[in-house]
């Protein structure tokens, strides 16, 4: 996918993403960056936000857009890093932004929290879900009753399953190589929604 994307709302407001033709890159559409922002509306201005496999930073630009206090953008690709480090260069207020060109599971080890908003938004069909939630649930990670926001394809099950034995994907799903993760402690669902064909949750960390 190659094109340009724009910021919805806030100080950034009309501002282009260049989106670059690269395998597995598959930015949140407008359509469901605003249903995610009316979703967290009150909560982005002063927010500290992670958004992990940042790709063309589309979560975390709207984010800083809208008044979040810092946002730490992680991405392995080095031509997106790159892309992200010049936005934050020529954009006005772009000091809130931080650009970490590494793996995003790797990286979690060793963060510094808390943080109060989450993206994960990894490559579908790479089996990741699983391993970032359980990540982030590392004390200290994550602010008391943090939002962490997940983006996954409708098709396959849904990567967060507040079940002690959630579903798993039949042979035949093309999402097979999708890892279904059990509810992390005392998390809870807040929203959850079918976008086309991608799959929405919002999720709220025990206080």
């Amino acid at each position: 996918m190659s094109g340009k994307l724009r910021i919805i709302s806030g100080n950034w407001r009309g501002r282009r993403l260049s989106v670059p033709d690269l395998p597995g890159l598959r930015p949140s559409g407008d359509r469901a960056r605003e249903v995610l922002f009316n979703w967290l509306q009150g909560r982005v201005p002063g927010a500290r936000c992670l958004d992990l496999f940042a790709g063309t930073g589309a979560l975390g630009l709207e984010a800083a857009s809208r008044g979040a206090v810092s946002v730490v953008l992680v991405e392995q690709d080095r031509r997106l890093c790159r892309q992200l480090i010049e936005l934050g260069e020529q954009w006005p207020g772009g000091e809130v932004l931080t650009v970490v060109q590494a793996d995003a599971v790797r990286w979690l080890e060793r963060a510094d929290g808390p943080f109060d908003i989450v993206f994960v938004d990894p490559p579908f069909g790479a089996g990741l879900y699983a391993v970032t939630l359980s990540a982030l649930a590392r004390p200290g990670l994550l602010a008391p009753g943090a939002l962490v926001y997940v983006e996954s394809a409708a098709r396959s099950p849904a990567p967060f399953q507040p079940t002690a034995n959630p579903p798993m994907p039949p042979a035949s799903s093309p999402c097979q190589g999708e890892e279904i993760a059990p509810c992390p402690g005392t998390w809870s669902m807040l929203r959850e929604k079918r976008l086309g064909d991608v799959r929405m949750q919002l999720l709220r960390t025990s206080a």
